[in-house]
């Protein structure tokens, strides 16, 4: 096993989850098996009770772990199943090693950060590295370990000296650590400063790892001068200095570290079975989603109605999503935030400005989005959206929350029952369209919600444009994360006047999808479809969304057997790797074949 331990320094949020993810990515891309860890030292189990505004989006694994965002990009560029323990936090590792005290394993010793902590870290890693991840259950070659946080957090100190010695538990021959640092270029000179970066691996140095590799993210591509300069205090050959600078495209970050020669260093710091040279054809695939994405120029605006809008990581895998869907519709993706309490009278009181505003981008935009979410700030404004769409025929795409909103404005506007709301807003209400689950321990909230991958049963009878997008299947497997749910009890009622719940679970008593079948299209789901997107398998739902906004639904539904190939439900994974094999062959052409139709070529 070879370990790749990449940290931060200076600034958090530098990119050091795009960094791991693009390293893991050229080395399957070589034909290594590869798999990924991340290390969060804050003292939570895990993500689960975070707020959106702390961290960004809590992504879902197919276990049900709700885990950092940055699992999210790991499992999106290396086409791999990750579980909820490949995110190790501060709170897991001493909730072990507290269990293991109380047992007695430690035959009465005095308990210590080292070495009982740093042993307990260790330990993880190494037995974490060793899962499969992939279908095969073939054991990874290659694990990418990402540390939180910057060199020098006080919470950080117990991993960073766990990998201190795990480079010598180890070997050296199988350890490579990473430091991405960040390079300011202050507009009062112009000039690239390198002081940040020789203090942030000074510190580094200080605690016991040397850096192999030094990325410097910048606004700017890195001149030699500064990368020399780097080189010469930071004690690395200068060809161990790599520059990423802002890109249009994240697909963009692979091909800058190859274009830099990373894959030589890693092959010969870790004397890793690589071809010298390397295959000319390389990361084609990733190649050609940069291009793409780059030259699309028809424009598709979305309007995305949420709660969380001031911090755009808190729907990270939905703005993926949709990133995935509008390549796939050869769309420019126009993607605009509504704060849906801006929607709502209150504000039209408070700041009309503001009011008239959110309704101007809702109203000009081709398609809604109502994503996900939890409590009452801002739920009629999302019910106000659905009702705006449903009214005026614009197409929308409702997720969890957004799903729950449809079935209040519907049973409120068409059934008539005007008090309709779920219990989660108003656990008074006289109508609970929506209600708690019976599962549900409102008792306690970490790990509490239906959570993970489950099965979603489509209707046989009547024709979905849903169960057509995803190809026809009689089923798909989606990943959740909800707490309330349709209740059984007004299914009648509300189907009664058109509505219709063509997705159920195995169970048929839990409503999955619905659709509004005199609509262009308006669907929501309660499951996350987000989760399972990937690049070159995009969303059903978010397709159908960016094809209906771009007037191309009607081709989407009507070749959709055929594409089902190229369209992820729950059942199918796939991302950018090396070609391997003639269907990697034919799905190159196809996209070249699609660059052509979307006139991106002269």
């Amino acid at each position: 096993m070879k370990y790749v331990l990449v940290t931060g320094g200076v600034i958090s949020g530098i990119g050091k989850g795009v960094i791991a993810s693009s390293i893991g990515t050229i080395l399957k891309c070589c034909g290594l098996r590869v798999t990924a860890i991340k290390i969060d030292p804050y003292i939570n189990i895990d993500a689960g009770t975070f707020s959106p505004f702390e961290h960004g989006e809590v992504y879902v694994l197919d276990d049900g772990g709700e885990v950092d965002l940055d699992l999210g990009n790991y499992e999106r560029f290396l086409d791999v199943t990750l579980h909820s323990d490949n995110n190790i936090t501060t709170g897991k590792i001493y909730q072990s090693v507290i269990e293991r005290e109380r047992k007695g394993d430690y035959l009465g010793k005095t308990v210590q950060v080292v070495p009982h902590i740093t042993d307990a870290i260790q330990d993880r890693v190494q037995t974490e590295s060793l899962r499969p991840v992939t279908p095969d259950n073939l054991e990874p070659e290659v694990c990418i370990i990402e540390m939180g946080g910057t060199i020098g957090d006080i919470e950080g100190m117990p991993f960073v000296e766990a990998f201190r010695q795990f480079q010598f538990r180890v070997g050296r021959e199988n350890f490579f650590c990473v430091h991405v640092s960040l390079v300011p270029q202050p507009k009062s000179t112009g000039e690239q400063k390198s002081k940040p970066t020789q203090a942030s691996v000074r510190e580094l140095r200080g605690l016991g790892l040397s850096p192999d590799l030094i990325v410097c993210r910048s606004e700017n591509p890195v001149t030699e001068s500064v990368k020399d300069k780097i080189s010469n205090f930071c004690h690395v050959a200068p060809q161990q200095v790599i520059s990423i600078h802002d890109c249009a495209s994240i697909y963009r970050v692979p091909l800058l570290l190859k274009q830099q020669n990373v894959i030589d260093i890693f092959r010969d710091r870790l004397q890793l079975p690589i071809p010298n040279p390397v295959s000319r054809d390389l990361m084609i695939k990733w190649k050609g989603l940069a291009e793409r994405h780059e030259r699309l120029t028809e424009e598709t605006t979305i309007a995305l109605v949420g709660k969380y809008t001031q911090l755009e990581d808190a729907y990270a895998s939905v703005t993926k999503a949709l990133g995935h869907a509008a390549l796939a519709t050869c769309r420019k993706l126009m993607l605009k935030y509504i704060d849906a309490e801006d929607l709502e009278q209150e504000t039209l009181n408070v700041n009309p400005v503001k009011y008239h505003e959110a309704w101007k981008i809702l109203c000009g935009a081709d398609g809604i989005l109502v994503p996900g979410g939890f409590g009452k700030r801002g739920m009629e404004g999302k019910i106000l959206a659905a009702n705006w769409c449903r009214l005026n025929n614009k197409p929308y795409l409702g997720i969890c929350l957004g799903f729950q909103a449809a079935v209040i404005e519907y049973a409120r506007n068409v059934v008539g029952l005007k008090n309709a709301n779920s219990t989660e807003m108003d656990s008074n209400t006289e109508n609970p369209v929506v209600v708690d689950m019976p599962e549900h321990n409102p008792g306690k909230m970490g790990g509490t919600m239906r959570l993970g991958r489950r099965a979603t049963v489509f209707k046989n009878e009547g024709v979905s444009i849903l169960k057509q997008l995803y190809g026809n299947k009689d089923s798909v497997e989606e990943r959740h994360r909800h707490r309330y749910e349709v209740n059984p009890q007004y299914i009648n009622e509300l189907e009664a006047t058109g509505l219709i719940f063509v997705g159920k679970d195995d169970s048929g008593q839990r409503m999955e999808a619905l659709e509004i079948p005199d609509k262009s299209f308006f669907t929501a789901v309660q499951f996350h479809p987000e989760y399972l997107s990937r690049p070159l398998r995009p969303s059903p739902p978010y397709v159908g969304l960016l094809a209906a906004a771009s007037g191309q639904l009607d081709r989407f539904v009507s070749e959709a057997k055929s594409r089902s190939t190229n369209v992820t439900s729950g059942n199918m994974h796939d991302a950018p790797s090396d070609i391997e094999n003639n269907d990697d062959l034919m799905a190159i052409n196809e996209l070249e074949s699609e660059l052509s139709d979307c006139s991106l070529f002269p």
